[in-house]
This record gives structure tokens, C-alpha cells and sequence, in this order.
């Protein structure tokens, strides 16, 4: 089997082979080259030490010398060279107390995770294939190299990596791999968050995200999301829903586009409605559960380490998920006023793929006026609508300035302000927006919460 590589990566392959060592490609770009998709990296095994590496290539950084990997620069380009190794005991379920450097390419794919994952490839010689990678890629089949308990014992992260490939590629597990999972799915407890979270995104933004269910039945997001288990079988007795919640979710998450703040909330979405749900003359109501879900989702993503620009704005779109407008100008800058405008875009299409996966009987007219709402918001953008603060035609330097004092007040005022600019937007002149401010400053109500609709 001839397989293309690119130049650089050959170069250093080429290099290594004429100082008298073998040098392969290895790993997920060989996987990935046969399948016909783009390798992310292009990673290489070899027979140098680290020290041969280092010493054959001039420009090199010693990104895990202890383990046998050096990465090489080829102009602008970062290659990770690794010598073949043989791992020691594993006693953490993550990493091995120590390696042992061999000559043996077949001792190195020895330790790899899947069959999938452990062929190599070298243009002179060819293709190795020791564990039939190419047949279980050809069956479509995610495979342990070896015994899989020992390999999950010895890596506990691995368990998810078979659930994100199976994603990423729409392979299935092979049974003795899925059973091997599901016994030891106890130990991702010893796996770290943030590792958690990038196998978890990975999954959500693949072709087949629906896979989580799977995690669910294999005892995995027990584990690493245990909100998500308490969402299977949960019933929904309403005019717009058929599905129970966890069918819901996967087809809501299916139904938006592979981006991960999307993915997250579609997934997250409605994690409080096993805790608000109540039943009354056989109807389910699952009142403030977006405001539930969003305080969920906020621990969920804090516990895995994510972003706080993610993190807000994943727990902003969860909570306004449900949000109830009607297809006006003065509803929707409501929306805009409530939602923010740095998200509405994605608000919209939160909407969309909630929408999509309700009762088909009430699909097609949500829908609708979904579509009717964007309209709107297109065009109120494209006028320059007021419909937050920063727009207004006056600012807390002009309140203070009238006499109006700095604190608490001043902002609830601005706001009130705002609404008032929303249901008439001729008021957006300093003088009137002025007056208003001093007719409404001693108002109590101005503090009163704002009571907000969402969809049930």
C-alpha cells in the first residue's frame, strides 16, 4: 500500500533511515490517511534514542525526552519523534511509573490503544499492520490492541477515546472492547478534568454525537456527567413534546451544527428538568427549569475546566433557551434586550434545533415564526434599534449630572430607561430619556424582578 505523506514528515523519516535507524509514521495519521480524511498531526516513530534525534536535527525541543519524545521543527512546522518504547507498570490508570527504550517497532505497537491506532508506515517498506488495523478499518470496528482490560487498566482515559473515535468515524465498538468499558468505567474518576473535557468536546462536535448514549449505558458518564443519567426516561406529558428528556437532548444536539458551544448546550440544555418536573391532571410542567439547568450547567462546566468565555456563554444561552417573544419589533428587542446581542445568533439557532426536536405536530409552526423573530432581529439590527443601555442617547455621566445620585438607583434607572426606549423608540432623545429619569427615580418598583416567560 503506497500512502501520501508530506514532504517534511518524509524528510525526517528519509534522515533518520540514512543514519542507519528505522522511522515510520504512526498512529492516527496513517488511520486517518487511509480513511481518505486529513491528519491533524503527523506523528513518527523510530528505533534513535532521543539523543540521536536530537543530535541528527539541528532544531529540536525536548517535549517529553523522559518518555522518548523529541519534537523536531522543520521550518515553521512541529514534528513529535518517539522512540520505540515499552511501557513499565501503570499504577495511577494513566500513566506508566516508567518506559524502556527498545528496537523493536512490533514492542511499540504493542502498547498503543486500538487496532486502528497501531499501524505504522514508512514509504520504503511499506505499510505494517501487525494487529489488523486495515481489516477492523475496513469492518468499521474500534478494537483494543491485545487484551482491552489490560489496556484500559493501563490508560483509564482510553474508555473515552473508544466512545470519540466510535463518534468521530460512526465505527461501533467491538464487544469484548465495549464490555472491558463498562467494567472499568469506576477508574476515569482517576482521569483529570480537563482531559475529560477534551475527549467530551471532541465527542460532541463529531459526526455522531449521539454516542453520549452509549457513554450512558456503558456506565462512562456515570462517572464523568452524572447529570446526564438522571435525564434517561424521564417523561415528558405535553402538547409539545413526544420524546422523553434524554431523547430530546440527542436529537436537539443533532440537530444543531458541530460547534462546541452549540453542541454543549444542546446537551446541557435541559439537565434541570428531572429536579423541577411536577404533574398535574396527567400534564407535566417543568417550571424555570431553563434557569435550573443554566445554574447546573455552570457547576458542569466548572468542574471540567472550561473557559469562562465558554463557560458564559454556554450558561447564557441555556438559560434563555426557552424564552418566550412574539414575532414583533417590540418582543424581540426584549429578546435582544434579555439575551444579548454578542449571542443572539446562536440564540436562534439554540431555538432552531430545540424546536426541531419536539412534537412534530408542533414543529412546522414554531418554526415559522422562528423564522418570522429573525426577520425581525435582522432588521433591528440593521436600523440600529435601542435595546440595551449602551445605546441609549444618554449615560450614567447624564444622570449624575441631573441630580440623580451614583449607586444602585443610577443603574435602574438606565434600565428602565431601556425598557421604555424599547416599546417607543422616539424617546431615545437626551432631553425626554432626561425628564423620564427624573419622573421615575423615586419609583420603588423600579428594583421589582423581572418576570420572564419560557416555553414549557
Amino acid at each position: 500500500m503506497e500512502m501520501w505523506i508530506p514532504e517534511k514528515a518524509a524528510e525526517i523519516i528519509r534522515v533518520l533511515m540514512n543514519h542507519g535507524f528505522e522511522a515510520y509514521a504512526v498512529g492516527g495519521c496513517v488511520r486517518d490517511s487511509i480513511l481518505g480524511r486529513k491528519p491533524e498531526d503527523w506523528d513518527i516513530t523510530t528505533s534513535a534514542r532521543p539523543e540521536e534525534v536530537k543530535r541528527i536535527f539541528p532544531r529540536t525541543v525536548d517535549t517529553g525526552i523522559e518518555h522518548g519524545t523529541v519534537t523536531v521543527l522543520m521550518d515553521r512546522e512541529q514534528f513529535e519523534v518517539t522512540t520505540y518504547r515499552v511501557d513499565g507498570e501503570y499504577t495511577d490508570h494513566r500513566h506508566p511509573k516508567e518506559v524502556t527504550f527498545t528496537a523493536s517497532l512490533e514492542e511499540d505497537l504493542k502498547r498503543r490503544d486500538f487496532t486502528i491506532n497501531a499501524m505504522a508506515y514508512n514509504p520504503e517498506t511499506g505499510l505494517v499492520d501487525i494487529f489488523q488495523g486495515i481489516e477492523d478499518l475496513e469492518r468499521k470496528i474500534i478494537r483494543c490492541v491485545g487484551d482491552p482490560g489490560e489496556r484500559f487498566d493501563e490508560d483509564a482515559l482510553r474508555i473515552l477515546r473508544a466512545i470519540r473515535f466510535s463518534a468521530q468515524l460512526g465505527f461501533v465498538i467491538d464487544d469484548a472492547t465495549k464490555q472491558a468499558m463498562s467494567e472499568r468505567a469506576e477508574t476515569l474518576k482517576d482521569v483529570s478534568a480537563e482531559r475529560i473535557r477534551v475527549e467530551l468536546v471532541k465527542l460532541l462536535v463529531s459526526a455522531y454525537p449521539e454516542k453520549i448514549r452509549e457513554a450512558c449505558r456503558l456506565g462512562i458518564t456515570r462517572v464523568v456527567l452524572p447529570e446526564y443519567d438522571a435525564i434517561v426516561g424521564v417523561e415528558q406529558h405535553t402538547p409539545n413534546h413526544i420524546y422523553d428528556v434524554e431523547e430530546h437532548t440527542i436529537r436537539a444536539l443533532c440537530n444543531v451544527e458541530p460547534e462546541s458551544v452549540l453542541r454543549l448546550t444542546m446537551l446541557l440544555h435541559d439537565f434541570g428538568k428531572p429536579i423541577v418536573k411536577k404533574t398535574d391532571n396527567g400534564r407535566d410542567i417543568f417550571y424555570k427549569h431553563p434557569e435550573v439547568s443554566a445554574r447546573m450547567c455552570r457547576d458542569i462546566l466548572r468542574r471540567l475546566k472550561f473557559d469562562n468565555h465558554t463557560l458564559d456563554r454556554v450558561y447564557r444561552l441555556v438559560k434563555w433557551h426557552g424564552l418566550k417573544y412574539l414575532p414583533n419589533d417590540i418582543s424581540v428587542r426584549k429578546a435582544l434586550n434579555r439575551v444579548g446581542q454578542d449571542i443572539f445568533e446562536d440564540f436562534i439557532k439554540v431555538q432552531r434545533a430545540d424546536i426541531s426536536a419536539k412534537n412534530p405536530k408542533v414543529v412546522d409552526e414554531k418554526l415559522a415564526m422562528l423564522a418570522e423573530k429573525e426577520k425581525i432581529y435582522r432588521k433591528i439590527v440593521e436600523r440600529g434599534d435601542c435595546f440595551e443601555v449602551k445605546r441609549l442617547a444618554v449615560n450614567g455621566r447624564d444622570l449624575i449630572q441631573s441630580g440623580i445620585p451614583q449607586g444602585p438607583i443610577l443603574g435602574a434607572i438606565l434600565e428602565r430607561l431601556v425598557e421604555l426606549v424599547i416599546e417607543d423608540p422616539e424617546l431615545n432623545e437626551k432631553e425626554r430619556l432626561l425628564e423620564k429619569a427624573s419622573q421615575i427615580k423615586d419609583d420603588p418598583s423600579i428594583f421589582d424582578e423581572k418576570q420572564y416567560f419560557f416555553e414549557p
